[in-house]
């Protein structure tokens, strides 16, 4: 909607999976001290904040106000999933690891899988099958912070599963 060149937006995009890249290590230490389910809701609740922060988005929005969304973003999941993988794999006995551990990468494959399924549904319901051009950006932002609202509150039920799951 800025007009960015690819090169630029994906650029700007980065900076969430750089800074996971960076927060992840530090997370499974600290899952590895602390209770591993703390620190995984923990990350998904700064998810769950930046998701809700980023369905307020609109033309105007500052870059420096989305930088920090994205940061918030990549330190959230940086937080959730090491020690999420750990506090799923401490339930496990030492025979099925192979099997819980493929279970841990089949969900989240299949959570991208149909999140990305949500995301078309919403823009084929919103936006129908045109090509997104400046005449359809109200649309389009519409359908984006739609998105981003219905994954925050599934990140915030996600927290809440998240702390009420028993401890091994």
């Amino acid at each position: 909607m800025r007009g960015y060149e690819p090169v630029a937006a994906g650029t700007l995009l980065l900076v969430q999976p750089i800074i996971q890249v960076f927060v992840a290590p530090v997370a499974g230490r600290l899952a590895d001290r602390v209770q591993p389910g703390h620190v995984a809701s923990v990350g998904m609740g700064l998810s769950a904040a930046a998701l809700l922060g980023s369905s307020m988005l609109c033309e105007t929005t500052p870059i420096a106000v989305i930088l920090a969304l994205l940061v918030l973003l990549g330190v959230g999941l940086g937080l959730f999933s090491s020690p999420n993988t750990t506090a799923i794999m401490g339930c496990v006995e030492k025979q099925f690891f192979g099997s819980a551990s493929a279970m841990v990468a089949m969900m989240r494959s299949l959570g991208m899988m149909l999140s990305m399924g949500a995301v078309l549904v919403v823009f084929a319901v919103i936006m129908g099958s045109t090509t997104v051009t400046p005449a359809i950006f109200p649309e389009f932002l519409t359908s984006v912070r739609l998105i981003f609202l219905a994954f925050a509150v599934l990140s915030g039920f996600g927290v809440i599963l998240s702390l009420r799951r028993n401890s091994c």
